[in-house]
């Protein structure tokens, strides 16, 4: 069974001018999150990588070179991105066909009719992914404000009543909805790996307690998220605030207003510190402009960070 605890990048999709999947960058991108001593797995097909763009065929190929540039060094989860449950089953048999680790379960967009009055649906379609596959799953904890998100008495009951889901991507945005998720949690008899994607208050979050760090931010500065995560389980709170004051300025400037350019902007940053060639992304989302350029440079500035690697 597969570990999940430590941190947990998921990485960045680079794509080229003629937005195909740039292969060469992609591979750059994910051997510089690879040497980073710390680093506990790799997530793909995820938000970071804008699945929500990619074909099932494209998303199988970006699983393929992900699983060949790991090559078993960390575990590989594949992210589970589709509407419908038979459908999302289907995603979940073919990547455990392809060789992934473990899952990534991503809530429907159905859910955001008002599913929080019927928890037997998100039940449901998790039971149904779990059927088509024997790999462990993460559910995907939305924020407590969007009509995608699981209650607490619909997380225990899916972590606690399907065996296969072993772990949550706590990203409530919602400290009081986290500690509330966690205590849950810890109170069960079966271990539930709780990984926050709490990027903007992510110190606060660690601190309260937690098995890991699971989130796109960490394609950018996966090197201080292991050593701010190394500092918590030490309980060095200094050493933990110094770290969080490095990060804070850039979680801030990538997750800012619209939230929806938030991997836009990380790209970005990738770009600026010449670790990958170009930001390019796919319709809908639009390149960012000069203003929030700088301002990212100012950012990276203040972070501190170095070109090459997180």
């Amino acid at each position: 069974m597969v570990s999940f605890r430590g941190v947990i990048p998921a990485h960045l999709l680079p794509f080229t001018s003629d937005l195909e999947i740039d292969e060469p960058n992609l591979r750059r991108h994910l051997r510089a999150l690879l040497d980073v001593d710390g680093v506990a797995g790799i997530t793909t097909n995820a938000h970071a990588s804008e699945v929500a763009t990619l074909t099932a065929d494209e998303q199988r190929r970006q699983l393929d070179i992900v699983l060949d540039e790991v090559a078993g060094q960390v575990p590989v989860i594949s992210g589970v991105y589709q509407d419908g449950s038979a459908k999302a089953a289907r995603i979940a048999a073919d990547a455990e066909a392809a060789g992934a680790d473990a899952l990534l379960v991503f809530p429907s967009v159905v859910f955001d009719g008002g599913s929080q009055l019927r928890p037997e649906m998100a039940f449901a379609h998790y039971a149904q992914i779990a059927d088509a596959t024997g790999l462990p799953m993460i559910a995907f904890v939305y924020p407590a404000t969007s009509g995608l998100r699981l209650g607490t008495d619909a997380i225990v009951k899916i972590c606690s009543e399907i065996d296969n889901v072993v772990a949550i991507k706590e990203w409530s945005n919602d400290i009081v909805v986290y500690e509330r998720n966690l205590r849950a949690l810890r109170a069960l008899d079966k271990p539930i790996s709780v990984l926050s994607s709490f990027s903007r208050s992510l110190l606060a979050s660690l601190v309260l307690g937690a098995d890991g760090i699971l989130s796109g931010h960490g394609s950018v500065v996966v090197d201080l998220h292991v050593e701010l995560w190394r500092a918590v389980e030490k309980q060095d709170l200094t050493e933990a605030r110094r770290v969080w004051e490095r990060i804070r300025p850039l979680s801030d400037a990538c997750y800012g207003d619209p939230f929806l350019d938030g991997h836009n902007r990380m790209k970005v940053v990738l770009e600026l510190l010449g670790r990958i060639d170009a930001a390019h992304v796919r319709p809908p989302l639009q390149p960012i402009g000069e203003a929030e350029r700088t301002a990212l440079r100012d950012a990276v500035e203040r972070a501190g960070l170095a070109a090459g690697r997180g």
